[in-house]
């Protein structure tokens, strides 16, 4: 009798310990889910989880993870510095796209740019000053910023899946949402990534994270409010590719409503397969093609001929040994072939009416674009 008393008491007792017990913290859930699903990718594990990339990251801040300054100009700081990492490997995604290369950042040929000198006056200018970094307008690892939305950026040091050490510098938006990653790729560098991350190491280095919610997507301007023919006659006036941008915020359009809203015969409308169908055919005739892919943060882009792809893992994929393309080809629901400015560019969109990953002919600065490039846009299927 004594001891069945003994046996509920302490039934009783484990009963009311595990109902104070502490929830499990995010790292807690994260090593769990690492050991239910050790191939996960930590994007993925993130949204499973339902917390940003930034903040499952920031749980291993002292173990491998270093907090970095990102405050005002600290993010083009540290890709300033970074220019002098060598061989590296630049990362950048967006929902349904990961492009990845691997090469050497250029530098200016001169310490100071002409446009980091002028006047400051000029918002215009003062803008394109804060997106300078010192390289990247070109070469191997090509990029254009948008500091004004990095919010998070990290030093990240841990085994890859091969077994051996990564370094790796990470940058997130105020989201926590992954804006870009820089992979060191040499033995050399790694001197120089030490020195960069003692030089930008947060002084506090807690785990916490103000992230905000994602906001939901703007709706788009009724085509009925839009003066489409004074639009339609700004397009026809363009004598450069880069004035698209500068329409589309005078007359309030989104990208994807500005092709539907075009003139006439100069955007052709193609079936999201046909982004197989590009890659596959610029690999088999040698067509050297540009790649744009980003996000609100940067684009990334990559220029010259691809050799492998291949459909896998859910996506469509450039498998090459410096470059890697993978886009969520499912996902996709319109693709466009536009000519403006004298120029033909093939683009993308998802379910959702954001730009996945947009393509253009490699050419040289003057020149018309290669024949080989148009007659490939031209070819592909339409849609009905």
């Amino acid at each position: 009798m004594k001891l069945s008393k003994l046996v509920l008491s302490l039934l009783g007792s484990l009963l009311i310990a595990n109902a104070y017990a502490a929830p499990a913290t995010l790292a807690e859930r994260w090593s769990t889910l690492r050991t239910e699903q050790p191939k996960l990718q930590i994007r993925d594990a993130a949204r499973a989880l339902g917390v940003s990339e930034a903040q499952l990251l920031a749980t291993n801040v002292g173990k491998g993870v270093t907090r970095l300054q990102a405050d005002g100009n600290q993010p083009r700081e540290i890709m300033r510095a970074a220019l002098d990492l060598g061989l590296v490997q630049a990362i950048t995604r967006n929902e349904n796209g990961v492009i990845e290369t691997t090469g050497v950042a250029s530098k200016f040929k001169q310490a100071g740019d002409k446009s980091e000198q002028a006047d400051a006056k000029d918002p215009e200018t003062e803008a394109r000053q804060r997106n300078i970094a010192g390289g990247y307008l070109g070469g191997q690892i090509d990029l254009r910023f948008h500091f004004e939305n990095w919010k998070y950026a990290f030093a990240v040091e841990q085994l890859g899946r091969d077994g051996k050490p990564t370094r790796s510098l990470q940058f997130f938006d105020a989201n926590g949402t992954a804006v870009h990653k820089i992979f060191l790729r040499n033995e050399a560098g790694v001197a120089v990534y030490d020195k960069l991350v003692a030089a930008f190491r947060l002084p506090q280095q807690g785990a916490e994270l103000n992230v905000l919610a994602v906001a939901p997507k703007a709706a788009e301007k009724p085509d009925a409010e839009i003066d489409v023919k004074e639009f339609q006659l700004a397009w026809k006036d363009m004598t450069d590719v880069h004035q698209f941008a500068q329409i589309m915020r005078e007359f309030h359009l989104s990208r994807e409503q500005a092709l539907r809203l075009a003139p006439a015969g100069v955007v052709e409308r193609v079936t999201p397969q046909a982004l197989r169908t590009l890659l596959e055919n610029a690999a088999k005739d040698k067509v050297a093609i540009m790649v744009f892919l980003g996000n609100e943060g940067l684009t990334q882009i990559y220029s010259g001929k691809i050799e492998k792809t291949m459909a896998a893992g859910g996506f469509f994929n450039v498998l090459d040994p410096d470059f890697n393309l993978h886009i969520r080809d499912t996902a996709l629901r319109s693709g466009w072939v536009v000519k403006r400015g004298g120029v033909t560019s093939v683009e993308f969109f998802d379910n959702d009416g954001t730009q996945v990953v947009s393509f253009f002919g490699v050419r040289e600065r003057g020149k018309p674009q290669p024949q080989a490039w148009v007659d490939l846009a031209d070819s592909l299927p339409k849609a009905k």
